[in-house]
């Protein structure tokens, strides 16, 4: 990660992500917003490789952020960082986009290990908000096997990208166009019912694609 945005309203707490961004991924570029605006002034003026996006701000919340860098800049890594771990909240930010959802409540070290393993394609989920989502999917998903609608070619995409890989890797590492792996990812999501990589992960782990 080259560039890095952070969406927080307190000033200590972005003083503690951004040294956690630092060691993560040493010699990243860091910019800080602590408002809503602020946030899409700085969305719409630069381009980040991932965001630290708070729920709770000042002049709004931070699904609307993740809203506008899905329309502004979908290639960029959006995680939630906050303090908020209802099912409701959870439900509401992966919808709006989110690849990752981390509580703050975390110690240094761990979240430090949540980010620097986003670069091995592993999501960014605090262990009980994997556990929160594993039980709303067992309790909410659909009763029958998701992967019975995807077409192998389908398959495949949702295993790489799922794996953190962009568009461009996944097409290449397949032999595909990248047009013709985003308009799989588009049925994929359609298919399955998702609307992000974080779902999407969480999918193909629950399908067994991760272990193969």
């Amino acid at each position: 990660m080259k560039s890095v945005l952070i969406l927080e309203d307190l000033s200590e707490t972005r003083r503690w992500l951004s040294a956690v961004v630092a060691r993560a991924f040493p010699g990243a570029r860091v910019s800080e917003a602590g408002t809503v605006a602020a946030a899409k002034a700085l969305i719409d003026r630069e381009v980040f490789d991932l965001a630290l996006v708070d729920l709770n701000l000042p002049d709004g919340d931070g699904l609307t952020v993740l809203r506008h860098l899905q329309r502004r800049a979908p290639r960029t890594m959006a995680i939630v960082s906050t303090i908020m771990a209802s099912d409701s909240a959870i439900v509401a930010a992966l919808s709006a986009g989110a690849d990752g959802y981390v509580l703050k409540s975390e110690d240094s070290e761990l979240m430090e290990r949540h980010l620097h393993q986003l670069s091995s394609g592993i999501p960014a989920l605090s262990p009980a908000i994997a556990r929160r989502i594993m039980d709303h999917f067992r309790n909410t998903g659909p009763s029958f096997e998701p992967a019975q609608d995807l077409t192998a070619r389908e398959t495949d995409v949702l295993r790489l990208i799922a794996r953190g890989m962009r568009v461009s890797e996944a097409a290449a590492a397949i032999g595909i166009a990248e047009t013709t792996v985003a308009t799989h990812i588009k049925t994929i999501y359609r298919k399955l019912g998702i609307s992000s990589r974080a779902e999407a992960a969480i999918q193909a782990a629950r399908l067994g694609l991760l272990n193969e």
